[in-house]
């Protein structure tokens, strides 16, 4: 499928720099091909059914993130295939970690100044690992919704939910 070509492609351009590559598949499908052609699978999700579930979700999340903290991985990318309408998917590799500023560049409306309890990098850390865990669910949904509408539409769409590229 066009998601698995994107995620091979990055995987040829890392190996050509050099760089390690771990995966983290999410579906049948996924799982399956990155043990065929040999990939580094640290974590994988199958048996989601139609219906994404969060909590399936967490474990391979948490297995990148921790890697990404511990220093392991330099970078964490999410490949998905994005739901424009029913006519037309679109295979997406997009860099999650680290994040970019010009993601979060605007313009400041306030000068306000905030206390957090217990203190602000333990409120940051754990809002990031949420948010993480909402890009994954919603690319899974996503990736989900091309499936569904592709399969009605009589076009071959694909069966992969996520995967998640880190590199070290």
């Amino acid at each position: 499928t066009n998601v698995l070509r994107a995620v091979t492609n990055q995987l040829k351009e890392l190996d050509g720099q050099g760089v390690k590559a771990d995966v983290v598949s999410i579906g049948n499908k996924a799982t399956g091909f990155f043990n065929r052609i040999g990939a580094n699978v640290v974590a994988s999700v199958v048996g989601m059914g139609d219906t994404p579930h969060l909590e399936k979700l967490i474990g391979p999340v948490k297995v990148l993130l921790d890697a990404y903290t511990a220093g392991e991985l330099s970078a964490v990318y999410l490949c998905f295939t994005r739901f424009i309408n029913t006519m037309k998917q679109e295979p997406l590799v997009e860099q999650l970690l680290p994040l970019k500023a010009s993601e979060f560049a605007g313009e400041a409306t306030h000068a306000w100044e905030y206390i957090y309890e217990p203190d602000a990098k333990v409120v940051i850390d754990d809002l990031m690992v949420r948010y993480v865990e909402a890009l994954v669910y919603q690319a899974v949904a996503e990736n989900m919704t091309s499936e569904q509408w592709g399969g009605m539409g009589a076009i071959t769409a694909p069966a992969t939910a996520a995967t998640w590229t880190g590199t070290g």
